[in-house]
């Protein structure tokens, strides 16, 4: 994660658009798609014969349960991702893996030209500008503590993720987006995050989620779930 590479996204074009039903990419992370849809599949090939670059959305609403092959409406927020691997298996199918690079809002979705079957958008960048490592340095601080001695050691990928906490080769703001899509749960708080150009006001949803989840496992250690009976939950 230290060794940077600089990729440039051009805000002057349109953007082709990949919409899901709920935030699956942010910057810094790795995501793999299998493309199989006559649509995304031109997408991705006109894609890789340019920059390569897709715009991950998410539909508002439940209107896309019933017009998925329409244009239902999208939120204006989105992750774009850089195609970095892509394997074509066969004639109608890519699997391909995205990273994603920043976030962006959606100021109007482009006209589709001759036969083109995917959706483009016009994209202005979200929280451009240096990021003052020195106010995040707090939310560090707090993660070593949490996932050294909390709850919070219980989550699968504590260990993992205190090890990037204590590298100092990994920027403070790089870290955060780490934390932010491998322990905080997808939904409505990811797409907040994506959403938030601001990376302090992000540090703060993180850690309050965190300590959201670290309430709850106090809560369930405090009613001895070792003892209960084969078949009880906590909840």
């Amino acid at each position: 994660m230290s060794d940077e590479v600089s990729i440039h996204v051009n805000f002057t074009r349109a953007m082709p658009l990949f919409p899901l039903d709920t935030a699956e990419l942010l910057p810094q992370q790795m995501l793999p798609l299998h493309i199989f849809e006559k649509r995304y599949l031109q997408m991705v090939s006109r894609a890789l014969d340019g920059a390569g670059q897709i715009a991950m959305g998410v539909f508002r609403g439940d209107r896309w349960k019933q017009e998925y092959h329409a244009q239902p409406p999208v939120r204006p927020a989105v992750c774009i991702g850089q195609i970095v691997q892509h394997e074509q298996v066969g004639e109608d199918r890519y699997n391909i893996l995205l990273q994603g690079i920043c976030r962006a809002r959606v100021i109007e979705e482009v006209e589709p030209e001759d036969d083109q079957l995917f959706r483009q958008v016009m994209l202005r960048p979200i929280g451009v500008g240096e990021v003052d490592e020195d106010e995040l340095e707090s939310l560090r601080d707090w993660l070593d503590g949490a996932l050294s001695d909390s709850p919070l050691t219980q989550m699968t990928k504590a260990e993992k993720i205190l090890d990037y906490v204590r590298n100092e080769s990994i920027p403070t703001s790089a870290l955060l987006e780490l934390v932010s899509f491998t322990m905080t749960p997808s939904g409505e708080l990811r797409y907040r995050l994506l959403a938030e150009g601001d990376a302090t006001r992000r540090a703060h949803l993180v850690r309050g989620e965190l300590e959201h989840i670290q309430r709850l496992l106090r809560r369930a250690k405090a009613q001895h779930p070792e003892e209960w009976p084969k078949g009880c939950s906590w909840n």
